[in-house]
């Protein structure tokens, strides 16, 4: 399995502004005005009467969203529109049913009347929901009710051994030939690393296994073991450009089917291992340990056996790295997507993944944050789906596509607003002294 990629959720935190030497922001893609056949544009519907009382209601959720710069056009023909004089974008709701299920339950109806047709944007549907996100941050303190109603509404699912297999599959074997249309060349579903912000994504995605390969200091003839390898692209680089022997795990069959003939067309099927099996299952002594994008899917109740199987397969001077999606502070996932995108996902803390080192008493030598890059990689991502729309609908239908849509919007936003963190942890054994003394060998080339 392998994402690490767990789409967004209210409330959401406005980034930081960038400090001057910073590089520059590089031009997000805009994805079109998106409509649904029989939905009708609701921009020129002529108002009716007797709308007054939604009106009321909507501008109570614009004023709890701290009037974000957009316009909201009911069915009536009304319109609400934030502080902005010129808003972002359009937001269009159907029916005073769509109206009052979205004032509800609004982290999950979202996400079920935009997939719907219900809900209709006008305008880039990114921007959209970084309004969104930024304005529920800033209220979230006057709305403490909110969040106790969809915390007791939606509740996680389990990532038992069988539960964890069940939500996988309902993920990654939705098919290859999906994924294929929009990961790009490496078929990598992780966080890609952009020394060079104004890269190309496939670079880029080689450019983040190099990223930890340095940060491993992986050499000729050592062992790695990766928990949760995706379709192969990690385990495969660091085999051929670092001279490793790998044992790869994977519970997605369709995942491990496709690693297993890259390996052999590559030759490298008797240096690289794909076993599809859970991770609660690795065994052997290893040099180093990585998990690239499996974190999210553990579950935190699972996390200080997660420390026991690395201490269990680590050699005493080994090395570890964990790259995973992450929170500035605990919180549950948003309901939409945890219900349809991602079942049991939940992106840790930096205090909840701790858990993982403190119970074996593992020593944390390094932590960078790639918000930004993430950021940027869903752009790409979200471009390269538009582009395949027409195919993508033609394997499953229109709905699906705008499910899937929003989930890439919402995570960038998500990344861009600072609601979702990507951390990548460098960990060793305790008294280790095989540690790099500067980080001059991840940044001197």
């Amino acid at each position: 399995m392998r994402s690490e990629h767990s789409g967004s959720s209210l409330p959401a935190s406005s980034p930081s502004p960038l400090p001057s030497h910073s590089p520059p922001t590089p031009p997000s893609p805009s994805p079109p005005r998106l409509r649904v056949a029989g939905v009708p544009d609701r921009r020129h519907v002529v108002p009716g009467p007797g709308g007054s009382i939604w009106r009321w209601m909507l501008s109570r959720i614009m004023e709890e969203l701290g009037q974000p710069p957009f316009e909201v056009v009911l069915w009536t023909g009304e319109r609400v529109r934030g502080a902005a004089s010129e808003p972002v974008a359009r937001l269009s709701i159907a029916s005073a049913s769509a109206l009052v299920r979205l004032a509800l339950d609004p982290h999950l109806q979202f996400g079920e009347l935009y997939a719907s047709g219900e809900l209709e944007v006008d305008g880039d549907l990114p921007t959209l929901l970084v309004e969104i996100y930024r304005g529920a941050f800033r209220e979230r303190g006057r709305l403490p009710w909110l969040r106790a109603l969809a915390q007791r509404l939606h509740r996680a699912r389990s990532n038992s051994l069988d539960g964890s297999r069940e939500n996988i599959q309902q993920h990654y074997d939705l098919g290859n030939a999906f994924y294929a249309e929009w990961l790009g060349e490496t078929m990598a579903y992780t966080c890609a690393y952009y020394p060079d912000p104004l890269g190309a994504l496939d670079a880029a995605q080689v450019a983040k296994m190099d990223h930890v390969c340095r940060k491993l200091r992986l050499q000729p003839g050592e062992t790695l073991v990766e928990a949760g390898c995706g379709w192969g692209s990690f385990a495969l680089h660091a085999a051929r450009t670092c001279g490793v022997r790998v044992r790869a795990f994977n519970i997605s069959r369709e995942q491990v089917v496709h690693a297993r003939r890259l390996a052999r067309e590559a030759g490298l099927a008797g240096q690289v291992e794909f076993v599809e099996d859970d991770y609660r299952n690795i065994e052997g002594r290893h040099d180093a340990f990585v998990s690239i994008g499996m974190l999210e899917h553990v579950g935190v109740e699972n996390f200080p056996a997660l420390g026991e199987v690395i201490h269990r397969v680590l050699a005493p001077s080994g090395r570890g790295l964990i790259h995973t999606i992450g929170r500035t502070r605990p919180q549950p996932m948003n309901p939409w997507i945890e219900r349809r995108i991602f079942p049991g996902a939940r992106p840790p803390s930096l205090g909840e993944m701790m858990s993982i080192f403190e119970s074996r008493e593992f020593a944390v030598v390094d932590v960078e944050n790639l918000r930004l890059h993430y950021a940027r990689t869903l752009a790409h991502w979200l471009e390269r789906f538009d582009a395949a729309d027409a195919r993508i609908e033609a394997m499953f239908d229109r709905r699906f596509v705008r499910m899937w849509r929003l989930y890439l919007a919402g995570s960038i936003a998500s990344f861009r607003t600072g609601d979702l963190q990507l951390y990548q942890v460098l960990f060793t054994a305790r008294g280790s002294d095989d540690i790099a003394w500067t980080r001059a060998h991840l940044y001197g080339r």
